[in-house]
């Protein structure tokens, strides 16, 4: 099987990560489509972070009826700070049927040379790679082991999800129903 795995902080996760996955899941070759939640991204700042566990729970209820969607906490039991090639090894050794692909913004393919052992991620795994706003063209790009997507463009943002809620702003058609109603009855962001 051909899995995706869509890394991320996921803080929270909203529609544009939902229509990126579904895209991927049913667009692509992918068979399936992974959301790998990161406790920590090493290249972000952790202190806007809230609770890994709460952040699991909310791409769960996000994908709850989705087809060939599903969430993986297998970052949670690695080392901290979890690096994707430490994940993609783990992963490969748990599951050698399985062909692993990693899904990411353009955004990350013009950083990808920052991350630990970029070299053994173009070398060993395909990577597909979603359009983010700003971030055409990467040298990267035309590397035999990365496709280029047409996924649709998103340009919604964690970030400004967490900043509507904290400004007390209607985030509803943004994120997922059940996703709104967890981080309203925990209070998060706010």
């Amino acid at each position: 099987m051909k899995i995706g795995l869509f890394f991320g902080s996921f803080n929270p996760i909203h529609t544009g990560h939902l229509i990126i996955a579904n895209y991927m899941a049913n667009h692509t070759s992918l068979d399936k489509v992974w959301f790998v939640v990161s406790p920590h991204n090493p290249l972000k700042e952790k202190k806007d972070l809230i609770h890994v566990y709460d952040r699991l729970e909310m791409v769960r209820l996000g994908i709850e009826k989705a087809e060939n969607i599903e969430v993986s906490d297998v970052e949670l039991r690695l080392p901290q700070p979890s690096y994707t090639i430490d994940t993609l090894t783990h992963l490969k050794d748990l599951y050698p049927e399985h062909d692993f692909v990693l899904i990411m913004g353009s955004d990350n393919l013009k950083t990808l040379h920052k991350w630990k052992n970029y070299e053994l991620i173009l070398r060993d795994y395909e990577i597909y790679v979603y359009p983010r706003p700003g971030y055409e063209g990467s040298e990267l790009a035309t590397h035999s082991s990365v496709t280029l997507t047409d996924t649709p463009l998103m340009e919604l943002s964690s970030t400004f999800i967490r900043k509507a809620v904290h400004d007390k702003k209607d985030i509803r058609f943004f994120i997922p129903d059940k996703v709104f109603d967890f981080i309203d009855s925990k209070g998060l962001y706010s």
